[in-house]
């Protein structure tokens, strides 16, 4: 007791002290005065606490009002303007889907056209564009394209041309249906008998869902501002749904195997950590997260945790029986894993348009829900963003499931893994460039420390090829589909990438153009809205009913673009 004295005793000295200064000043100062000091430092706190907690943090709001101010100044302000003007030109003279466009119809025809003049007008616009994507050009985009599905899909589409799920009580075999998909997928993915989940549009949506729900669990936890924290490599839906619904997204950075840094992830969790995020593989490098260690985190801090397996789903559950085995296991086999979005649409077969977003529980699936019990024209409950959605979709893919069946998807699996493998292995013989990290799935990710890696992107598509170009770091990726087992695909793409780069090398410092010289600026440019207003500008291209004029043509990017 004696030793603890002292202290109370120093303690009490500096609360005095403390409490003589504050009364000193307070000396004088009526209760209306006191009272409205008060009142103020608590609003001014109150300001304070909202300007530094918000969703976007203090740095880059500081940063886009800096860039702000700067576009105001006279003479920058000029200059910048007419750089973005320039970039804009660039951009839309580059977007080879608006050339050659005769004219559009802006009204309704006074007369229906008949249905042979319809189908007629239709086979013109289904043959529009150069890339063709039946020769197995494309990275991603169409994943099957088989003719025979095709019949088959067409042929229950029209079955349930007119259904909607929104009304299970007319469409009663609908409803069935789209809880078999959903019931096969959480068989696929390891789910226990509380496992359950819901059909979606596509992979942006199932990501949205899940993180609606968590936003819901948090907010019921007591969280009053829920971050997500999310690998830098993880697929931009997520950044939407932090945008969307006003959670924070908090990026977490990978090491050199492209894989998330699971200590920053551990670092950067707090008492307002809403989900983890993990993908299985990741759209850019086609990377498999480390589930199970990010699982553990999720575990020990009792922390819902999502594994965004929308590109490669309906792969990596038939790897195994592939004979690919993956290095790690990635479903709710591992503890901890709350949620999984897979898209039927890609290496599912299914139409587009159909995705599945899947929960180990369904207490979690109860917070993706929405319900309007008050509403005029009824009670309205609908289980993710769309009210009405297409029966004759989720038609098509519970089709397209039993259609292909466990053995079919086996096999496309091996044909699509032994593609892969052999292009990953024959790339790598190449001096001049190399590939990210360790895939272990479908998606090849290139890079070069020699030349611009966005020539090599438009020597490609000089050669009719067409693939996905990426930023930070320069990059393109060939996302390998059923189209490329086709023989001689892989061979034809190994032998147009070495043709071409014995090309750039004749001449290295040659200026990269059309969307590579794009890409590139973009990168270099400290101030992202400048990016996005350019980027707006080809939103609003996709909605153009102006036919260009030929000047903007002799002056647009080369004709490969």
């Amino acid at each position: 007791m004696d030793a603890i004295t002292p202290y109370k005793e120093i303690l009490q000295m500096y609360w005095e002290k403390v409490t003589g200064f504050v009364n000193a000043r307070c000396d004088g100062l009526e209760p209306w005065q006191l009272i409205g000091l008060t009142f103020s430092s608590t609003l001014a706190s109150v300001w304070l606490h909202g300007f530094l907690c918000q969703p976007e943090s203090l740095t880059s709001r500081t940063k886009k009002q800096f860039f702000k101010l700067l576009r105001k100044m006279p003479f920058v302000g000029a200059i910048i303007q007419k750089k973005i003007d320039e970039a804009l030109n660039d951009v839309t003279s580059s977007l080879s889907f608006l050339k050659d466009e005769r004219e559009y119809i802006k009204a309704l025809p006074e007369q229906g056209m008949s249905q042979p003049e319809v189908l007629q007008k239709m086979k013109e616009y289904s043959s529009k564009g150069d890339v063709r994507w039946q020769d197995g050009k494309v990275s991603g985009t169409v994943y099957s394209g088989e003719e025979k599905l095709t019949h088959l899909l067409v042929k229950v589409y029209e079955e349930f041309a007119w259904s909607n799920p929104l009304h299970p009580d007319i469409f009663p075999g609908l409803r069935k249906m789209e809880a078999e998909v959903v019931r096969i997928a959480c068989t696929l993915f390891h789910g226990g008998p509380k496992s359950c989940g819901a059909m979606t549009s596509g992979g942006t949506e199932s990501i949205l869902m899940a993180c609606k729900a968590y936003r819901d669990l948090a907010y019921e936890r007591g969280i009053k501002q829920p971050e997500m924290l999310v690998p830098v490599s993880a697929h931009a839906a997520f950044d939407k749904a932090a945008h969307y619904f006003g959670m924070k997204l908090i990026q977490i950075p990978l090491t050199k195997a492209m894989e998330v840094d699971v200590q920053a992830m551990r670092r950067a969790i707090s008492r307002n950590t809403a989900m983890l995020v993990c993908s299985a593989p990741q759209f850019p490098h086609g990377i498999m997260d480390p589930i199970e260690e990010v699982a553990e985190l999720a575990v020990r801090y009792k922390i819902p945790f999502h594994v965004d397996a929308c590109l490669g789903g309906f792969l990596i559950a038939f790897m195994d029986k592939a004979g690919f085995p993956l290095k790690r296991p990635f479903d709710f086999r591992v503890e901890g894993v709350t949620s999984i979005s897979a898209d039927t649409h890609k290496y599912g077969y299914a139409p587009k348009g159909s995705s599945v977003v899947l929960y180990s529980d369904k207490e979690y699936r109860k917070y993706q829900f929405f319900v309007a019990p008050d509403w005029q024209g009824g009670i309205y409950a609908s289980p993710s963003v769309a009210g009405s959605r297409p029966g004759g979709i989720i038609a098509a893919c519970w089709a397209t499931l039993l259609h292909i069946g466990e053995s079919g998807y086996v096999e496309a699996t091996k044909r699509i893994i032994k593609t892969a493998r052999f292009l990953e292995s024959e790339l790598r013989k190449i001096d001049s460039i190399f590939i990210f990290g360790k895939p272990e799935v479908s998606v090849l990710s290139i890079g070069s420390d020699t030349f611009d890696i966005y020539r090599l992107s438009n020597f490609l598509s000089a050669k009719g090829w067409n693939l996905n170009v990426l930023q930070f770091p320069p990059s393109i990726h060939l996302c390998i589909t059923q189209l490329h087992t086709k023989p001689g695909v892989a061979e034809q793409f190994l032998q147009d990438v070495r043709d071409s780069i014995q090309d750039i090398m004749k001449d290295l410092n040659a200026k990269t153009t059309g969307m590579g010289a794009i890409y590139g600026m973009a990168q270099s440019v400290p101030d992202r809205s400048l990016v996005a207003e350019i980027s707006q500008a080809y939103l609003d291209g996709l909605y153009s009913t102006d036919v260009l004029s030929t000047e903007k043509h002799m002056n647009g990017s080369p004709s490969h673009h």
